[in-house]
């Protein structure tokens, strides 16, 4: 197995036990929003240091949202794995087969996203009040883009910190099955899915 694989393609190569080892490249936070069922999440900037974690039995295949980030992943296991895909589209390409997402948050946006686009807004909003109200605007877009240079420093986002916090991003729980239902033990409380015809379920 090697090169590109297709959605319906891993649908069915995933329904069989020890075929491949499904691998989500992305941040932990996209990994939450929504990953391919079975798939475990080595981001991209770790995979060479986490080789040992990809078992030397079964082929590996890469996900990633769009498919961009597994093909850069897999070139970089190339010189010790020869037996890498990657799927074509990513998880973009599985949604919109109708096929089913693992979602662990309330949103499908992931975190990074959140936080470039609340930046983005703040920015925006700065530059705006400095050409049309008051030139004390700029300083909101500077306070901005000094939060985004600390965080590059430090890796630590005081932004992503606060929003972390937001209902929209808390984790999903597990509560007790209703009593009669034998076989299952637990189940997700205010959990949203997509389900095969890529509409949203309440489990």
């Amino acid at each position: 197995m090697n090169g590109v694989i297709s959605a319906n393609e891993l649908k069915k190569l995933a329904g069989k036990c020890g075929e491949a080892q499904l691998v989500d490249v992305r941040s932990s936070s996209e990994y939450a929003a929504g990953h391919v069922p079975g798939a475990v999440n080595i981001p991209m900037d770790q995979i060479e240091a986490r080789l040992e974690d990809l078992g030397p039995g079964s082929p590996v295949v890469l996900i990633c949202k769009s498919g961009q980030r597994a093909v850069m992943t897999a070139a970089l296991l190339e010189p010790c794995r020869k037996d890498v895909t990657v799927l074509a589209g990513g998880t973009d390409a599985w949604v919109s087969a109708g096929l089913p997402l693992v979602v662990n948050t309330q949103t499908r946006w992931a975190l990074e996203r959140q936080v470039r686009f609340i930046a983005g807004v703040l920015v925006v909003t700065g530059a705006l009040l400095a050409l049309e109200v008051t030139r004390y605007g700029a300083y909101l877009a500077g306070f901005v883009g000094l939060g985004l240079t600390f965080a590059g420093l430090t890796d630590i986002c005081p932004m992503a910190l606060l929003l972390c916090k937001m209902p929209w991003n808390r984790s999903r729980k597990l509560q007790p099955a209703p009593a009669g239902n034998q076989g299952q033990t637990c189940s997700l409380r205010n959990v949203s899915s997509r389900g095969g015809n890529g509409e949203t379920m309440q489990s």
